[in-house]
C-alpha cells in the first residue's frame, strides 16, 4: 500500500546542511529497503497560486489558499506493507528532517 507523508513545517526557513544530510541518508534507506516511489520540496507558501474554476471563468489567487503558521514543506510518496511500518518509517523521516510529518494512507 503506499502512503503520503507530508512534512508540516512553521517557518520560512528551508533546511539546514545538517537537515538536508540526514534526510538524503533516510532516502537512501528508503530506496534500500524497497519503500521509495518518491519525495519533493516544496518551495513556501508565498509561492503558490489558487486557481478556482468551479464557476464560469477561472480565479486564479496570488499564496496560499488558507492563511495558517504550518504549511506544507515537502512529501515522500512511499510503499508500506501496512499503517505500522508506514508510521515507523514517518518517525524516523521526522527525525531526519526536524518537521512533523502527518501519514495519509491512498485510497
Amino acid at each position: 500500500m503506499q502512503y503520503l507523508f507530508s512534512v508540516i513545517h512553521d517557518a520560512a526557513t528551508l533546511a539546514t546542511d545538517d537537515e538536508m544530510a540526514a534526510i538524503d541518508v533516510f532516502n537512501d534507506k528508503l530506496v534500500a529497503d524497497g519503500h521509495w516511489v518518491f519525495a519533493g520540496g516544496l518551495g513556501g507558501p508565498t509561492t503558490a497560486t489558487v486557481i478556482d474554476n468551479r464557476g464560469g471563468d477561472a480565479l486564479f489567487t496570488d499564496g496560499p489558499f488558507l492563511e495558517s503558521k504550518e504549511y506544507l514543506a515537502g512529501f515522500w510518496i512511499v510503499e508500506a506493507e501496512d499503517l505500522d511500518v508506514a508510521l515507523k518509517l514517518a518517525a524516523e523521516g521526522s527525525k531526519a528532517c526536524n518537521r512533523k510529518v502527518e501519514v495519509r494512507p491512498f485510497l
